[in-house]
């Protein structure tokens, strides 16, 4: 899980800094607090990269896609690319968590000395 929602925060920090830019142009808003807001969701995005083992990160993580919906009202196509990265972000800690099971149990079974139950890609032996 930690790849997959790391990956779509990385995205994040390069959508959120473009944002920064366009909402310079955009906005009536200072761009003082353009860029203070787009610097702390930058910086907020990094460190939760590092912070995805840890307990609360996802729900962090599930803030973090609310308020680049909510940039929308600032820059009016983040509705619609927040909108993306919260489905990204959705299927990162989804499908993450059902990848991180099937890694346990392969170990699992590594370590009794038996099979996995299914294998998974490669050609038939």
């Amino acid at each position: 899980m930690r790849t997959l929602c790391a990956s779509t925060l990385i995205g994040e920090i390069l959508v959120v800094g473009l944002t920064g830019l366009v909402a310079m142009q955009q906005s009536d808003l200072s761009n003082g607090t353009i860029w203070g807001v787009s610097g702390a969701a930058m910086v907020l995005c990094v460190l939760l990269c590092g912070m995805l083992g840890r307990p609360g990160a996802v729900q962090v993580g599930w803030g973090l896609q609310i308020a680049l919906i909510a940039s929308g009202f600032v820059v009016p196509s983040m509705f619609f690319l927040g909108a993306v990265f919260a489905a990204l972000w959705w299927a990162s800690v989804h499908y993450g968590r059902i990848v991180d099971e099937a890694k346990a149990a392969r170990a699992a079974a590594e370590q009794t000395g038996g099979a996995p139950a299914e294998q998974t890609g490669g050609a038939p032996a």
